[in-house]
């Protein structure tokens, strides 16, 4: 705190120089925030232990669609659309039925591969995986 009188009359003027102050809270302020740990918004599960299961992945059809639209069925070359059909029909009656992974070669057609999957919604296949070639 310093006084300061003014020429004109003997009054005293008290100021208080705030600046320290101001820089002290403000440095205590950071090491407030940097030294409060963080919370994580983490849910704590009691899981059990137990065993991974060692079942074996669901069965699967592979469906391969070929450069000029040639339809391979498990290995086997179908004549066409139809003849497809028939077996997605059979293998849709099936209690479990597998996943059916459709391939297609990168120089398939398009309306081809289209087909394909059409018939398969169309026939009650509801697991139908796209499989990629590598």
């Amino acid at each position: 705190m310093s006084l300061h009188f003014t020429e004109d009359d003997e009054t005293e003027i008290a100021e208080i120089n705030t600046t320290p102050l101001i820089d002290v809270m403000l440095v205590l302020l950071v090491m407030l925030i940097i030294t409060i740990p963080l919370q994580t918004h983490a849910v704590k599960l009691a899981l059990p232990d137990a065993p991974p299961s060692q079942t074996a992945p669901p069965p699967s059809l592979l469906v391969q669609i070929g450069p000029e639209g040639k339809i391979v069925w498990a290995g086997e070359a179908l004549d066409g659309i139809p003849a497809m059909e028939a077996r997605m029909q059979a293998v849709a009656a099936m209690t479990d039925p597998p996943e059916l992974r459709l391939t297609a070669s990168a120089d398939a057609p398009y309306d081809r591969v289209a087909a394909v999957m059409a018939a398969a919604q169309r026939d009650g296949l509801r697991k139908i995986g796209l499989q990629g070639s590598p």
